[in-house]
């Protein structure tokens, strides 16, 4: 009993970093992650400390003091004269409206038009044709000597079968342009985790550009969710079991998309990890052209500690907080200031707590920027503590006090509720066309080792890219075509997604072909089709 309790405790420790292990990668300790404390010092009193807010306490303290104080009188007046939009306090307990469906039924009507429009297409030949406006295939560079594939259609090869969950041998027998050692050697020197990234950022980069893209909406707004996929074979024994989604074990595919459907970041986490830990790694690293302001998350994503560090790094964080009217609210005063919404106030903001450890948070603030640490790591190891800790604690007061704000902005603005709805129907939407790609081996990952199973991760997430840029470039074309005969208003092209894939040939034999249309149209794209005479009469 004693051994295990040693044990246990020894576990605790080694999560938390107060005992590390010299020279491992996961149990170092926290000095060793975080900038040194000479040079936190030397960025302080340059003035050139990498954070959002003013990196002295008692003025950052008193700028939020006084906006808090403001809100929480503004939101009281109204909800005592009933002004708030579809939120009622009643009897202490707030309820808010559920936000209606926005889209009109002509929108869906266009939609179904435009896409009956679009040419069928091999999934081979959307890649070839995705490849030719990006070369996408010149950031798979060898790793020893950094050329590109001789053969970008061996290459492109071997990203289908990942992406698909066809596995390199299936797809030797299904095309027929390489052997299972040919797509072997290439995948091996030129498929990996930077070159996925390297790819990754030119196609969303490209999506960001497309000037249709930008009715989809803002490029500076995303959101993220986590996906679920079964594990099977070798891979059910690395899977976790999350009751939540499956009576089987497996994983989650935790993906960033921004408002105009590039999926700038995707990742494999444990299906039982917290999706919160994960939220700012992709808003503080991610490579591509995509100046997030805003990031949207369902109740999984949903963390004091990620409200914290969100304001601290610049980011406005707007998640969708589960059983909200259940959540209590944090003032600097007495909460008897504000009648109306005295029993949504849990208490006073701990001062002293953020003051103490203010300059412990601006240094991680600093390492995250710098790099030294990823905000998922710090966060688990500040969460690991078998006790309370001071700095978890403190940020923990911080993320009241901005989740407050929130709130306040929340129940008044009946928009910014429309807003992220819409944002994560974009990733809910997103993930039905990643789970119709991932279509082999019944959608299992079987893979054993970890990296081959981000491997998967990455070329489902590389090939649903292709697949939404591709989508956006024809859709323009067809709204042009449309407008030729009628008028089709801007209000409606706001609703469309360019997430369809019934007009894509997912499977079969894979058959690597020259694009022959291409000389028929001066812009090198593919005819369109005729429209259907129900689309027409319908018109």
């Amino acid at each position: 009993h004693y051994e295990l309790c040693v044990l246990s405790e020894l576990r605790d420790r080694l999560l938390a970093g107060d005992v590390w292990v010299a020279g491992s990668r996961r149990y170092r300790s926290v000095e060793e992650r975080l900038i040194s404390k000479q040079t936190f010092e030397d960025l302080r009193r340059a003035g050139t400390l990498p954070v959002a807010v003013d990196a002295d306490f008692e003025t950052f303290i008193e700028s939020r003091r006084g906006l808090l104080d403001r809100r929480l009188t503004h939101i009281n007046s109204r909800a005592k004269d009933g002004l708030l939009p579809g939120v009622t306090i009643e009897k202490g307990v707030l309820k808010i409206t559920p936000v209606e469906k926005s889209t009109p039924p002509e929108a869906e009507t266009l939609a179904a038009r435009l896409y009956a429009l679009l040419p069928r297409i091999r999934i081979t030949d959307l890649l070839a044709d995705v490849a030719r406006w990006t070369r996408f295939p010149d950031c798979f560079t060898h790793l020893r000597t950094g050329e590109t594939a001789a053969d970008s259609r061996i290459l492109m090869a071997g990203l289908l079968a990942e992406g698909l969950n066809l596995g390199l041998t299936r797809m030797a027998e299904a095309c027929s342009i390489a052997s299972l050692g040919q797509l072997a050697w290439t995948s091996d020197w030129h498929i990996r985790d930077e070159t996925y990234a390297s790819a990754l950022q030119c196609l969303v980069s490209q999506q960001e550009r497309e000037p249709f893209a930008a009715t989809f909406g803002s490029s500076s707004v995303s959101s993220s969710d986590g996906q679920f996929f079964q594990a099977a074979g070798f891979g059910r024994d690395s899977g976790r079991l999350n009751a939540h989604y499956s009576m089987r074990s497996g994983f989650k595919v935790y993906t960033h998309l921004s408002g105009r459907y590039g999926p700038y970041f995707t990742k494999l986490i444990a299906a039982t990890a917290s999706e919160a830990l994960h939220v700012l790694d992709a808003l503080v690293y991610h490579q591509g052209d995509v100046p997030i302001r805003r990031h949207h998350t369902d109740g999984g994503g949903d963390s004091d500690h990620v409200f914290a560090l969100c304001t601290l790094l610049g980011f406005q964080f707007a998640p969708r907080i589960p059983d909200l009217k259940h959540r209590r609210l944090y003032s600097f005063g007495k909460p008897s200031d504000y009648p109306t919404l005295e029993p949504l106030i849990a208490g006073r903001i701990n001062v002293e707590l953020i003051r103490a450890h203010w300059a412990e948070i601006l240094r991680i603030v600093a390492s995250i920027r710098a790099g030294t640490v990823a905000p998922s790591m710090i966060m688990r190891q500040l969460a690991s503590y078998p006790r309370q800790n001071g700095v978890a604690t403190a940020l923990r007061e911080l993320g009241r006090l901005e989740r407050t704000l929130f709130t306040l902005d929340w129940v008044e603005d009946p928009e910014l509720r429309r807003e992220t709805g819409q944002e994560l129907n974009k990733g809910e939407s997103r993930n039905s066309l990643a789970r119709a790609v991932f279509i082999h081996r019944l959608g299992e990952i079987r893979d054993r080792t970890y990296e081959n199973q981000q491997h998967r991760a990455s070329g489902l997430n590389l090939l649903v890219t292709a697949i939404i840029l591709w989508n956006t470039r024809y859709l323009e074309r067809a709204v042009a075509t449309l407008r030729q005969t009628e008028n089709v208003p801007d209000h409606l092209l706001a609703h469309l997604s360019p997430l369809g894939w019934e007009h894509i040939n997912l499977t079969g034999d894979y058959i690597w072909i020259a694009l022959k249309d291409a000389s028929e149209n001066h812009d090198g794209l593919r005819p369109l089709r005729t429209p259907h005479p129900a689309f027409s009469n319908a018109a």
